[in-house]
């Protein structure tokens, strides 16, 4: 090989070196920077998006975030396109981050990262320490962590109160389709007990996800019973819940209903959910606190 080759040879390897370098670093600053155009397709990270993105950087979410059944931010979803979820449909939106749950689509989640686009899977909140956690993790996501912190101190103090200590802890049953109950391992059993109601299911040992027999929850005698708000249309699955024994808990005791929207996520409305139990709670107790 002649000289002059020899030295090209050398100049070729090492302009290639150096573009691999400019594109190494690109892509590591590409990284640090804030995400410009987010799509969200679960209902949960929906809110939590909407509660903490910039100006102009969340651009879709789910079309549930719109339902006023199922989203404590309906009103604010309007100011985003929707997403129902579907790959083809959120690629052509040309997103430079996707955010989705862990009962999120899988096939689409796993279409977009084949297709390169960065996606960030929130899993679902089982406790009020979730809510914290996760409104962290989207703020690091978002490069919105000023926010996130503040969002988690204002959170944290209106817990606290919410939390204070009571003196008298009536009983209480959470009472859904198809008979579920929720223990304490679970968002729902955790706001119950923030609002200062003892959990009548979990003391007659049924646990999360178990079927309580009306048999058993007459027995329990519950001071309260707490159901979910039945969806429109027919279903065989909430028949249960206008069955006559709950219907006499509800007439003779405190019947509360949930408002799911506040329920489902582990967002800051789950506080929501236990000022509206706190006062279920004063009107069986008497107490003004």
């Amino acid at each position: 090989m002649r000289r002059s080759e020899v030295i090209c040879a050398g100049w070729i390897t090492r302009l290639g070196a150096l573009a691999l370098a400019v594109l190494t670093a690109g892509r590591a600053v590409a990284q640090q920077e804030a995400p410009a155009r987010v799509v969200s397709m679960n209902l949960c990270t929906d809110q939590l998006a909407m509660m903490l993105a910039g100006e102009g950087q969340l651009h879709s979410v789910s079309y549930i975030a719109r339902d006023r059944r199922a989203s404590a931010m309906a009103e604010e979803a309007e100011a985003y396109v929707t997403n129902h979820g579907l790959a083809e449909e959120i690629y052509l939106m040309q997103p430079d981050l996707v955010i989705a749950g862990e009962f999120s689509t899988q096939a689409t989640t796993a279409m977009l990262k084949r297709l390169g686009i960065p996606v960030v899977v929130f899993p679902a909140a089982s406790s009020l320490d979730d809510v914290r956690e996760r409104i962290t993790r989207m703020g690091a996501v978002l490069h919105r962590k000023d926010a996130a912190q503040d969002l988690v101190a204002s959170y944290d103090r209106r817990l606290a109160a919410l939390r204070a200590e009571v003196t008298e802890r009536p009983s209480a049953v959470l009472y859904y389709a198809n008979g579920y109950t929720s223990g304490e391992n679970t968002l729902a059993g955790q706001i119950l007990t923030a609002a200062g109601f003892g959990n009548a299911a979990v003391e007659a040992g049924y646990g999360s996800g178990m079927k309580l027999p009306l048999e058993v929850l007459a027995m329990t005698d519950p001071d309260a019973v707490i159901t979910a708000r039945p969806y429109p249309g027919a279903s065989r699955s909430e028949e249960v819940m206008d069955h006559p024994a709950v219907r006499a808990f509800r007439e003779a005791r405190v019947g509360a209903t949930m408002t799911d929207h506040d329920w489902v996520c582990g967002t800051p409305y789950v506080l929501r959910a236990i000022e509206g139990l706190g006062a279920a709670r004063r009107e069986i107790t008497g107490s003004v606190e």
